[in-house]
């Protein structure tokens, strides 16, 4: 462990290329009951305003039928709230048996004939390697995970940084990194409300599910009701 330094970093990082980022972005599944509705308008405006009417009645005819066969349906208007993560913690662990391969090169063969001869290089001690358990390519990266069957022999070749990898008649300067995995140690969520979304609830069951959203699509568009432009609409049926 290095000796502690108190340190007060003042500058700015001017190359982004040397930063390691974490990015979240959220992938949300929210189950919506059977009879309902999201709607999500192009303003928030129009959205909150449908919230505060609360109770809506949406005309299902045609036009063509007369005021007394105009069949209507009464549906009511919600917030859409949806649990966002406010705070997350990682727990690290680095493999004593992985080592990271990157800044492979571009060369007119497989991802798996690349693995075959990573294998057989790392595989020989006179390369500093020994026998090699497992070689991944990593999912949305030129990057490959090397899991040897034995500790100790990825410490070394992490300590070494870069490596000249022979693959066929050429020669490659290749970078070691330690092999991390990572475990959600903590995951704090609080309530987000969509702005611009508003949920629909007790939809009947009385129109098809195409002519069901096209109906409420209209009734919502219509500024006379209090709607504006609609940017997405999602129905489920009763019973769904």
């Amino acid at each position: 462990a290095l000796p502690e330094k108190k340190m007060i970093f003042k500058g700015l990082t001017v190359n982004k290329e040397d930063m390691n980022s974490l990015m979240l972005s959220p992938l949300i599944r929210y189950p919506l009951p059977g009879g309902s509705a999201l709607i999500t308008f192009e303003e928030a405006e129009v959205a909150q305003r449908i919230i505060e009417m609360r109770e809506h009645t949406v005309e299902l005819s045609c036009g063509e039928l007369e005021e007394l066969d105009k069949c209507r349906v009464r549906v009511q208007a919600v917030p859409m709230d949806i649990l966002l993560p406010s705070a997350l913690e990682i727990r690290l662990t680095q493999s004593s048996r992985s080592i990271l391969v990157s800044d492979l090169p571009s060369l007119d063969i497989s991802k798996e004939a690349l693995l075959d001869k990573l294998e057989i290089f790392f595989s020989k001690t006179k390369n500093g390697g020994s026998e090699v358990e497992s070689t991944d390519f990593l999912k949305d990266s030129d990057q490959v995970v090397l899991t040897f069957t034995e500790d100790g022999v990825a410490e070394p070749l992490i300590e070494k940084g870069r490596i000249q990898v022979s693959i066929g008649k050429g020669k490659y300067k290749v970078k070691i990194s330690p092999c991390m995995s990572g475990d959600i140690s903590n995951l704090q969520l609080q309530p987000s409300r969509c702005p611009r979304t508003v949920l629909l609830l007790g939809i009947p069951d009385v129109l098809s599910e195409e002519s069901m959203r096209d109906a409420l699509e209209i009734h919502f568009q219509k500024a006379s009701r209090g709607g504006g432009e609609v940017d997405a609409l999602a129905y489920v049926p009763a019973g769904r």
